[in-house]
Parts: C-alpha cells; sequence; structure tokens
C-alpha cells in the first residue's frame, strides 16, 4: 500500500495485487471467481485500480468488483463483495436480478458466497454490458466524423 490515501478510504493500493493480499479469504474467492469471470467474459478489457477497486473497462467503464473490505466511508456497509455496472440502467435487468437502490445509474448485485453467483445472469449482464459499450462507442466515432470528415 502507498502512504497516500483518499480521503473517504483507510487504505491505498498500487497495483491489484496488493488489493488482492489485503483481503480477507472468503472475499478473496468471491473477486478472484468474478474477476475470472469478467476477464473471460468482456474481450479486450483492460482492468485498473480505481477508489482502490477494480473496474473494468473497453472503451467506457463497463463494471467493477467491490469488497466491503474496502470500505467507503468509516464503516462497512454491506457484506461480501458487490459486483457493479456503472451503466446498469441501460442493461436489460427484466428478472431484477441486478439491485438499484436508490441509483439511478449504477447496478449491483452483492454475494457472500461464490455458491451464490449465477453465473448464466451474470454472464448475460456482462455480454450486455459489452454490446452497449460498443455501441456507445460506434455513437461516439459516428458523431466525430460528421464533425471532422
Amino acid at each position: 500500500m502507498t502512504e497516500k490515501l483518499h480521503k473517504m478510504q483507510s487504505v491505498s493500493f498500487r497495483i491489484i495485487e496488493d488489493f488482492l493480499e489485503y483481503l480477507p479469504e472468503n472475499e478473496l474467492k468471491i473477486v478472484q471467481f468474478l474477476r475470472n469471470l469478467v476477464l473471460d467474459c468482456v474481450p479486450g478489457c483492460k482492468e485498473k485500480l480505481s477508489y482502490n477497486v477494480p473496474y473494468y473497462r473497453r472503451h467506457y467503464t463497463i463494471c467493477f468488483i467491490w469488497p466491503a473490505s474496502v470500505t467507503w466511508g468509516s464503516k462497512i456497509t454491506y457484506q461480501g463483495v458487490r459486483m457493479g455496472f456503472t451503466n446498469g440502467n441501460l442493461l436489460a435487468n427484466d428478472n431484477n436480478y441486478l439491485d438499484k437502490g436508490n441509483r439511478k445509474q449504477v447496478y449491483w448485485k452483492d454475494y457472500s458466497d461464490t455458491r451464490e453467483i449465477n453465473v448464466p445472469l451474470l454472464k448475460s449482464c456482462l455480454f450486455d454490458a459489452v454490446y452497449i459499450d460498443e455501441e456507445r462507442a460506434k455513437i461516439k466515432r459516428t458523431s466525430q466524423s460528421k464533425i471532422n470528415p
């Protein structure tokens, strides 16, 4: 960990390995499972620490994995590991698999054990998020080509 800390967090990691070493064993298992799923389902994604947790992106940020032990503020507000989608409001969430609380854009699912992960549903969310990311990138490229022919 580095010395510089974010105002709302009591930890700071330079690299993913530092983050993984910090996690308690139960969260580490879930994070590793979710991380492998994301890396398998999101072709060409980049993994980057942001707010001291891994975020995944292609053209735009797609999702994040946030263990409860990496708090935002002074206390733990949920248990386990949160898998979040930064544009969850655009996903086909017809079965209400993802939670939104009072959020308008970010949707998530909390897991306290890998056995709780509905892999087919989560893969469907990831594939949907990749499609949305690609469509947003196409729209941006099209609008830029109209500006700079």
